[in-house]
């Protein structure tokens, strides 16, 4: 069973709002001439808001933060966030399985520009009922 896809919107500001938060202030974050002249395409978003923006996805496929059991990913390729409009973010998830004690495990699937950038996502969620 397929669960409905999500899209998100990342722009620059939303890399310098995450850096602020998160303290990480790598230039391959928000200056082009750094992340190219490191061998980028352009300025990278950074892994952990790609991962926490499909940990939204899960949550709200799960209905609850707390009833996200488990999740985890492999960062596979960067998500390049151009300086005009920025990017999307795509996920989509299957059901792999259900299990008798109501844990539903799903394998995800995050795409940027019709590319896999993570891979080995896969979640347990807690089943309502």
């Amino acid at each position: 069973m397929e669960l409905p896809a999500q899209t998100f919107q990342v722009t620059r500001a939303d890399l310098v709002r995450y850096a602020g938060a998160s303290g990480d202030f790598n230039p391959i974050h928000w200056s082009d001439r750094v992340a190219t002249t490191v061998g980028l395409p352009g300025v990278i978003a950074h892994g952990m808001f790609t991962m926490a923006l499909v940990g939204r996805a899960v949550t709200e496929w799960a209905g609850s933060p707390d009833a996200v059991v488990e999740y985890g990913v492999r960062f596979t390729r960067p998500v390049v966030v151009p300086d005009d409009q920025g990017t999307e973010i795509e996920v989509t998830a299957r059901v792999r399985e259900v299990t008798e004690d109501g844990l539903t495990r799903l394998d995800v699937t995050a795409t940027c520009l019709g590319e896999k950038v993570l891979s080995q996502a896969r979640a347990t969620i807690r089943t309502a009922g």
